[in-house]
């Protein structure tokens, strides 16, 4: 018993090059449709798990509209009193 994989496998490459060598454009036409197919059926939902008796869920969009809340009172402005240098108690 040969359990060498490059041996064991050599019929089903033998079978593969020949099927490719005679029907590969029909292989490669069947393949691109069954993709085409397999893609839709993804973005269908075709993943998605389906769960048995999930209650059906509606949502809608609610809009909120909020009066404008009461801004506090302004603070008092700051005062600042530069020194006048150009006033001096020896004016005289």
């Amino acid at each position: 018993m040969n359990l060498n994989a490059g041996e064991t496998l050599k019929p089903v490459f033998h079978f593969l090059d020949a099927a490719i060598a005679d029907y590969g454009v029909y292989l490669y036409l069947a393949l691109v449709w069954l993709s085409l197919f397999l893609i839709a059926w993804v973005l269908s939902g075709g993943l998605r798990r389906k769960i048995r008796h999930q209650p059906h869920i509606t949502s809608s969009i609610g809009i909120v509209i909020l009066p404008p809340t009461r801004q506090p009172p302004p603070t008092p402005p700051i005062i600042m009193h530069e020194l006048d240098s150009s006033r001096d108690d020896d004016d005289g």
